[in-house]
């Protein structure tokens, strides 16, 4: 009888995988990048004001609190609580510890750096997974790998201006965080392509939530920080929401269209956070940055047109 329950999840849960997967229409994905892109860029706001409040460890205590009672709500309203079930914990906990690493050294990093120079070497991150993809996912070296990897990191010296007199004392203060931040998310998804073979986006974001939480916690070495007044409660309660919107509305655009679409619509963020970084915080619109972010976006491409062919 239990046996029959459980093929009876797991045939429920193939069916739900596969009714995710909706045919081409990039008008939908473009719609849910620009979804993403406001959420991302409301997590990046949303994380510099209640980061300057409170410690970051605290931040994401509350953010993983708050994301569990959003989850249950949607779990509890669509009737779908079977879908969390899982017989993959432990690719979960890694997954998860990966994921919690680049949050929190992004989340520190906010408060460090200008969000335009945070997004760009966040953007990194796809390049972090085509180095290390070989020794985790057994995928080859190409050359067309290795250029895209060369062109990577030369936008990345070029966003952390490398040739200043000012690097060496202020790469410690904020851009190390950053490229931290992507080599965690470069983790997490390798680990998360492993997953989206058996699990639905929602059964990964609530082990999202229930699995970092803790780790949230342990960090802050009990119960979170009480945010000190109503507009930093505010500013917590977006950057949560927000969090959750951006992870479901960017693989929603990956199952409406293919990943050389959805990403050049994806580093759109880029020139938006800039503005957003200009208009907010007075932070200079550098060339450097952009040109940098240029390259980066360009080293992905090439990896992701040229990559699998090649």
């Amino acid at each position: 009888m239990l046996e029959t329950s459980r093929a009876t999840v797991r045939a429920a849960r193939r069916k739900r995988i596969v009714s995710e997967q909706r045919p081409n229409n990039t008008a939908v994905a473009a719609l849910w990048m620009l979804g993403g892109i406001v959420s991302f860029s409301l997590m990046a706001v949303s994380g510099r004001e209640a980061g300057g409040a409170i410690p970051t460890a605290d931040l994401l205590a509350w953010r993983g609190m708050i994301g569990i009672a959003i989850m249950v709500a949607v779990l509890a309203v669509t009737g779908r609580f079977a879908e969390v079930r899982t017989q993959r914990a432990p690719l979960h906990v890694l997954r998860n510890i990966g994921h919690f690493f680049g949050q929190y050294c992004w989340y520190y990093a906010v408060t460090l750096i200008p969000l335009a120079q945070l997004f760009a070497l966040e953007f990194t991150s796809p390049i972090w997974v085509a180095l290390v993809a070989p020794f985790f996912l057994g995928e080859r070296f190409s050359g067309v790998k290795l250029l895209a990897i060369a062109v990577s990191f030369v936008g990345v010296l070029m966003v952390v201006e490398v040739w200043s007199d000012a690097f060496a004392s202020d790469f410690g203060n904020g851009q190390i965080w950053g490229i931290l931040a992507a080599i965690g998310f470069a983790f997490s998804m390798i680990t998360t392509k492993k997953l989206t073979a058996t699990e639905t986006t929602l059964c990964v974001l609530f082990w999202l939530v229930v699995m970092q939480t803790p780790m949230a916690l342990a960090m802050a070495g009990g119960l979170p920080m009480v945010p000190p007044s109503p507009l930093i409660w505010m500013w917590v309660l977006i950057l949560s929401t927000a969090g959750l919107c951006a992870h479901f509305c960017l693989t929603q655009a990956f199952r409406y269209a293919d990943a050389t679409i959805v990403t050049p619509m994806d580093f759109a963020r880029l020139p938006v956070i800039a503005v957003v970084g200009a208009l907010a915080y007075a932070e200079p619109l550098l060339w450097n940055v952009l040109a940098g972010g240029a390259l980066i976006f360009l080293g992905n491409y090439i990896n992701l047109r040229f990559g699998a062919r090649a």
